[in-house]
């Protein structure tokens, strides 16, 4: 049996042209999106690889058919079982469907209504068990032994890898002179087959993974040149939160990846804030690592493809992030300000804030709130805003008005 450096080495570019026909007609081959405002923040030619517009809203439907494609006819009748919350749970459930093989899907008990009708429309089988991925896999792994099903490893397969590959060559063949490819990075199975394919095809292509800085699971592996498990993966980019990179991705990410870039939570949502403002495009937030990353690239002047790798999110949730990023960028403003108790005070509040331009979201003009003060009562405001400079503008405004104790909540 090869070892998993032995895999590596032996992988080809005719593996990855072999995949790449087995997806034809398949997988949809997104078209590259040239963006003047990712272009403009970055300073290098932005183009976007939008694989959140795939069959399944993600690419993982890629390595997942290129796996059950390659089972043995035997394989294919005992059935195939993984463990997945997200993305790959519906890779496999569509691929399985087309192949005409049974699929068994474990999720969380707590994974979303919709997720979970999802999966089951293309047939799959769903399994809820546990409270968290951990508890969907050793569920799965039951399963599988139980029932001699064939599994369908998220990341940490050879024809995973191989089916993700696929993206690279059709980013070159689009982008024949691109500079440098950005991939998320979760397990590494995607990131390990962009960078096998644009390695072999064309060597002086960067091909750059990004992790979010609470999950950066494969970048700590390459720094301590061993794979190591990570105390938590605490995340918005829920696709990526993977606490220990797989044993194979390691391999050829250590062969082929040029580099690791961390991003933050608040530069994680306000990536997707922008994504949703100046494209119109929805994706989750494992799917916009690439751009929050663009800020911190080393060079300038370069043509680069960003990968939205998926777009599988609910409405509650993207609701919560935008939230985030509008306060995170001064474009929502809340503050509460004592007022005196006597008519007249809410209406000089509301004529500041519109001569200032503030436009109202709520309002909540609390007189059972306790202040110092029997003669006082508190008004929380929540207001639209331009920026941070803006926000100041409409603090000093109030102060100059004669208002005091305001008190910024967020």
């Amino acid at each position: 049996m090869e070892t998993t450096a032995e895999i590596v080495e032996n992988t080809g570019i005719a593996d990855v042209y072999k995949a790449a026909k087995t997806l034809d007609g398949v997988a949809i081959k997104t078209k590259l999106i040239e963006s003047p405002f990712f272009s403009e923040a970055s300073n290098n030619e932005i183009y976007l690889k939008p694989e959140n517009l795939q069959l399944t809203g993600a690419f993982k439907l890629r390595g997942a058919y290129n796996r059950i494609s390659s089972l043995t006819e035997e394989e294919k009748s005992r059935g195939v079982i993984t463990a997945s919350a997200g993305n790959h749970a519906q890779g496999v459930a569509y691929a399985s469907q087309k192949l005409g093989v049974k699929a068994t899907i474990c999720m969380p008990a707590t994974t979303p209504i919709l997720k979970v009708e999802a999966t089951k429309a293309y047939g799959a089988e769903v399994v809820l068990y546990g409270d968290s991925f951990d508890d969907a896999y050793q569920k799965s792994l039951e399963i599988m032994e139980e029932r001699g099903l064939v599994y369908i490893h998220p990341f940490n397969d050879k024809e995973v890898i191989l089916g993700q590959s696929t993206v690279a060559l059709e980013i070159i063949d689009a982008l024949k002179d691109v500079d440098a490819i950005l991939v998320p990075i979760g397990g590494g199975g995607f990131v390990s087959g962009v960078a096998l394919a644009t390695k072999l095809v064309n060597p002086g292509v960067k091909v750059i993974g990004v992790e979010p800085e609470n999950a950066a699971c494969m970048k700590a592996a390459l720094d301590s040149e061993n794979i190591v498990t990570l105390p938590s993966a605490d995340t918005v980019a829920d696709g990526c939160a993977v606490k220990r990179a797989g044993d194979l991705t390691f391999e050829f990410c250590k062969k082929y990846l040029d580099e690791i870039i961390t991003v933050s939570e608040m530069e994680i949502m306000s990536a997707l804030l922008s994504l949703i403002e100046k494209h119109k495009l929805i994706a989750e937030g494992a799917g916009v690592l690439s751009l929050a990353a663009l800020n911190k690239l080393p060079f300038e002047g370069k043509k680069v493809v960003a990968v939205v790798s998926g777009g599988n999110i609910d409405i509650s949730t993207i609701s919560a992030l935008i939230d985030k990023a509008l306060i995170a960028r001064g474009r929502v403003f809340c503050f509460a300000i004592p007022l005196p108790d006597k008519p007249g005070q809410l209406l000089k509040v509301s004529e500041i804030l519109a001569r200032e331009n503030a436009n109202v979201i709520r309002l909540d003009h609390n007189q059972a709130k306790v202040t110092d003060s029997f003669q006082k009562v508190i008004l929380e405001v929540v207001v639209e805003t331009h920026n941070f400079e803006h926000i100041e503008r409409i603090m000093n405004a109030l102060k100059d008005a004669g208002f005091t104790g305001i008190e910024q909540i967020y």
